[in-house]
């Protein structure tokens, strides 16, 4: 851990020497970027099934702290020039981040807000209640992505309730989490509207080959959580992405990023140091070559590094949630 650290910390000063902080230079996103903000620095968007357009790269705040904590970490994002913020009812987060939107003079329509419907109150009676009380703790009278946070409890009765705030346009994008194969194709089939993202556990240890190709037949997008494995496993550390990182003068935290972009996955990963931030959204100046993606093929387990979703005391946790 500790010379991935060393490599993180002189990458910063090598990019903070050559002026390559994102406030200053905005010379991010040369690659296949197609907006830039009115930070003056670039980004890639994806587009999804409805065509709403996301930033590729944003910032997720699960465990981000006390509402103070995740404002000002949200403010930080801000600044350096994030657009799209992930947050969840169940993360106790909505608050800290309206927080942060509102302080930062920033215009509404710049930024992306995604939050979730926790899954004890995903049914047909509740979620129309979950979701004022999110608009609310966010002060923002629409949200940008609404998501099943989990494949659990009225799925189908909750969805109902979603799309009608979607048609009223509340919602911009609808979607789901943590749905594997099969159930996306179950909801895909039999649901009005499609969900638009699939928002899964989805790293070089666990990649979610198989899962990506089911929802690329019916045009929903892969967005990435755990993106480095939440710590777990030495990702961070592993020899195979230490070495690629060397050969592009990249951090590890870089090449994965890039790795899932360029495999058209949507990220989200939480920060609350604002180096961090600066690295993490530092990825659009270089690519993967083949020999790279080959390498990273490889290290695939195919299993989660977090939980088994199916274990059945974990539905009962989740359902409690």
């Amino acid at each position: 851990m500790q010379n991935t650290t060393n490599d993180r910390r002189e990458f910063l000063k090598t990019s903070l020497k050559a002026g390559v902080v994102l406030g200053l230079s905005g010379v991010l996103g040369s690659l296949s970027a197609n907006t830039t903000n009115s930070q003056g620095v670039k980004m890639q968007f994806s587009t999804l099934n409805n065509g709403v357009k996301m930033p590729m790269l944003g910032i997720g705040t699960l465990n981000m702290g006390n509402t103070k904590e995740v404002q000002n970490a949200i403010e930080s994002a801000l600044e350096v020039g994030y657009r799209l913020i992930d947050t969840a009812q169940r993360y106790g987060t909505e608050e800290g981040v309206g927080a942060g939107i509102k302080s930062s003079g920033i215009k509404r329509e710049e930024i992306f807000i995604t939050t979730k419907l926790r899954p004890s109150l995903t049914n047909e009676k509740d979620a129309l209640k979950a979701f004022e009380g999110s608009l609310k703790n966010l002060q923002t009278d629409y949200v940008d992505l609404f998501l099943l946070h989990w494949p659990l409890n009225d799925t189908y009765g909750a969805w109902r309730v979603m799309s009608k705030l979607h048609k009223e346009g509340r919602i911009k994008a609808i979607g789901v989490c943590n749905f594997l194969p099969d159930r996306i194709v179950d909801f895909c089939l039999n649901n009005e509207i499609k969900p638009a993202i699939n928002q899964v556990e989805c790293n070089p240890l666990y990649q979610r080959a198989n899962l990506q190709k089911v929802m690329q037949e019916y045009n929903v997008k892969l967005e990435s959580w755990a993106s480095f494995g939440q710590g777990r496993s030495g990702v961070l550390d592993n020899p195979v992405l230490m070495s690629i990182a060397k050969k592009h003068n990249k951090s590890v935290a870089q090449v994965i990023l890039r790795w899932l972009i360029e495999r058209d996955i949507i990220v989200i990963p939480k920060t609350t140091r604002k180096e961090r931030m600066l690295e993490n959204i530092n990825i659009f100046d270089f690519k993967l070559d083949e020999n790279d993606k080959t390498a990273i093929a490889k290290l695939d387990k195919g299993v989660s590094l977090s939980f088994n979703q199916q274990d059945v005391e974990r539905v009962k946790w989740l359902n409690s949630l």
